[in-house]
């Protein structure tokens, strides 16, 4: 059985890819996935949709090689984490759309739990700021606007699962309930340094015991797929979160390791080990990927609009046909005259945790063109990581040697470049930026003994470039100030 396969199931689509026992990328197909937006803020997708571009990616990738499933030693999974889906047991059928993790629907509920007594013991247990975007708001606005909803979930009915669950559900017929840490610590559900579902939190939050997946390891086979999807019955042997997965893909398995990775959102993560996290500058404490048993944990900086501004640009506003167009565009002026985008289109995550803030472009003058533009949403990425990074050294207190960095803007030189500039630390790129499919097929590997230890996947990550700060002191702190003079702009209220 030479190959692992790893389902990386993304907010925009699907993809599957093939690693040989070298941990090389053989083949990755991909599948869209519509988000749809019924309101405002709203965020929605189709769960059968999920499935269905997840199967399609997957089988489209044994084809493409010539690969009988007899011949994948193991599956693993990663996903969007907090996205939100509740189906009926008995038809494997969901009772309403996937809540996606970027939907504001629940800020007002929040914001009043929040500021309740219950608000600084919720963030104690699950190292969570209470918001939207984790899942048991998610859970609870469905329980009370689904019909019976709430009596069938108490029943036993319904199953809840963030993508992961959702996919093993559907992979093995029904068969296995089941996700992992790295998510289930995503929920505000789970007590992060027990590792288990919390009854005060379900009982704050009013979801049944009964909804819920079994927590295993990250690392650990959890059941077989059903034989007509692949042609076998293959082993799933991992399941991570995709921010966990990117880091375990980053060979990130030690304590002061960190990668950030550029997708839809950005996702900044420190590797604390054993030691269990707690922010003083409004980051998260996570679940980190264990390879065993044992607890890992992670510091998590989240930016919601990354790339997703980058689409907007393209789709919303037709600026570019492609997103890699907007590297040339970006690099055809020498700066952006002035022009700052901050891309809060569904509010701030952190360190500000403003659900209430509105993107604003600013600085806008006649001599504005569409290259500023577009350079200024690049640069709208770097700006919001760099806010990230500082929050973790200041929770760390010491700086980071080095960003490693993954995901598909990770491949734009001039992000790179300005990012290592703005932030005044080299970035190191990977030969292999999707790092997030590489971390499951790690996982998945090490769970059916393909690969032997985790020194042997640190042997797999090679370099591919560095990109070193070249930006003057006095112009970095130029740009810094009418960074924040934005942000404060996004934040204000009438």
């Amino acid at each position: 059985m030479p190959f692992i396969l790893a389902l990386d199931e993304g907010t925009t689509s699907a993809r599957a890819a093939l690693y040989d026992q070298q941990g090389r990328r053989i083949a990755m197909e991909s599948a869209p996935i519509a988000p749809r937006y019924p309101q405002p803020g709203w965020v929605e997708q189709d769960p059968e949709e999920i499935w269905q571009a997840q199967l399609d990616a997957a089988r489209r990738a044994l084809e493409r090689c010539g690969v009988p499933g007899r011949e994948i030693a193991a599956i693993g999974i990663t996903n969007q984490r907090e996205t939100t889906i509740l189906w009926e047991r008995a038809s494997g059928r969901a009772v309403a759309p996937a809540i996606v993790w970027q939907c504001r629907r629940t800020a007002g509920y929040c914001a009043r739990l929040a500021s309740s007594p219950q608000g600084a013991e919720i963030t104690r247990r699950t190292g969570l700021v209470v918001d939207p975007y984790f899942s048991a708001s998610k859970i609870r606005w469905i329980l009370d606007h689904v019909a019976g909803a709430q009596a069938r979930a108490e029943a036993g009915e319904l199953a809840f699962g963030t993508v992961d669950a959702w996919l093993v559900w559907k992979l093995t017929g029904g068969r296995v309930h089941v996700t992992d840490p790295s998510n289930a610590s995503r929920t505000m559900l789970m007590n992060l340094a027990a590792g288990e579902w919390d009854d005060v939190l379900l009982d704050w939050f009013g979801v049944p015991r009964a909804v819920l997946p079994a927590i295993a390891p990250s690392s650990a086979v959890v059941g077989t797929t059903d034989a007509a999807w692949l042609g076998s019955e293959i082993p799933i042997g991992g399941i991570a979160g995709d921010q966990q997965a990117a880091l375990a893909g980053q060979a990130c398995f030690r304590a002061g390791l960190s990668k950030n990775t550029y997708g839809t959102g950005c996702f900044a993560l420190l590797h604390t080990g054993a030691t269990l996290p707690s922010s003083a500058n409004r980051l998260l404490a996570t679940r980190a990927a264990s390879t065993d048993a044992r607890a890992q944990y992670a510091i998590e900086g989240s930016v919601f609009i990354a790339g997703a501004a980058v689409q907007w640009l393209r789709d919303q506003l037709g600026l570019i046909a492609s997103a890699a167009e907007s590297e040339a565009l970006a690099a055809s002026v020498p700066d952006t005259a002035g022009v700052y985008l901050v891309p809060a289109f569904v509010g701030l995550g952190a360190p500000h945790w403003d659900p209430d803030a509105r993107g604003i472009l600013t600085g806008l003058t006649r001599a504005a063109s569409r290259s500023h533009i577009v350079r200024a949403a690049l640069e709208s990425i770097a700006y919001q990581t760099r806010d990230l990074v500082v929050a973790m050294e200041a929770d760390a207190g010491q700086p980071l040697r080095e960003l490693r960095v993954d995901g598909g803007a990770a491949a734009n030189d001039f992000l790179m470049q300005f990012q290592a500039d703005i932030l005044d630390r080299p970035i190191v790129r990977p030969a292999d930026t999707e790092t997030t499919a590489l971390g499951a097929a790690f996982l998945a590997g090490l769970a059916v003994g393909f690969w032997r230890s985790v020194e042997e996947l640190e042997g797999f990550w090679r370099v591919e470039r560095v990109f070193e700060p070249r930006m003057a002191a006095s112009q970095r702190e130029r740009l810094l100030a009418g960074w924040a003079e934005a942000v404060a702009r996004c934040r204000w209220r009438a």
